[in-house]
């Protein structure tokens, strides 16, 4: 079997991470708090790899998970509950010590905004320095996102890629902005995932195991 490696990543600088990791300093006063949104449906053991990347990189305290509520470009699509998606992030992220799980996004009424979250962990952590992690899917929608001007002022971004696909959508705009880690693993997909529990195919591996039965137990995405 091939052993999984995860690439030195490049980040928009075109540093190595190793060369990022030294000279991102840091204050010893203040926490560094990774934000992985997503809409975890369900969460797979991609989105895992990546935090943990990018928490080694950043040299972060903690990362922390928050599963969206209604997501504003899933408005037509059909999302499973999030009571369910909420849970199967805490079964995955409950063994890292350095995980944790935040329920502001589906506890708001409304909509959920990017910049909503940022708002609240920042209103949690004040003096904290933030890292929004998100796919590099998502940067290619980032200038139509609400507020998105205001974002740069509450967090740093970090999009993580799948090996081969490090080039940002509107690059020019963007490379000062956003760094890019390559992560293997981020083959993984959610939707390939609810598709195989859709036709009874097995997803060990793919997502933690709690997860697996979780969805077997719920009988999720049939």
């Amino acid at each position: 079997m091939a052993e999984l490696s995860l690439q030195a990543p490049v980040d928009a600088f075109g540093m190595s991470a190793q060369l990022r990791r030294k000279h991102s300093g840091r204050a010893a006063e203040h926490q560094r708090i990774g934000i992985m949104g997503g809409t975890f449906d369900p969460i797979h053991n991609g989105h895992l790899v990546a935090a943990s990347e990018v928490a080694w990189v950043y040299d972060l305290d903690e990362v922390i998970f928050v599963p969206t509520g209604r997501p504003v470009f899933k408005l037509k699509q059909k999302v499973s509950n999030e009571e369910d998606r909420y849970l199967m992030t805490v079964i995955a992220t409950a063994s890292n010590p350095r995980f944790t799980v935040s329920r502001v996004d589906i506890d708001r009424p409304g909509v959920t905004y990017t910049i909503d979250t940022l708002r609240d962990i920042h209103d949690q952590y004040p003096a904290a320095e933030l890292f929004f992690i998100t796919g590099a899917d998502a940067v290619a929608e980032i200038l139509r996102w609400k507020d998105a001007d205001r974002m740069w002022d509450l967090a740093h971004f970090v999009a993580v890629t799948r090996p081969g696909y490090s080039q940002l959508p509107d690059g020019d705009r963007l490379h000062h902005k956003v760094d890019t880690l390559e992560i293997p693993a981020l083959a993984i997909s959610s939707t390939d995932v609810r598709r195989r529990s859709a036709n009874g195919e097995p997803v060990w591996y793919l997502v933690p195991d709690g997860v697996v039965q979780y969805i077997n137990k719920h009988g999720l995405y049939r």
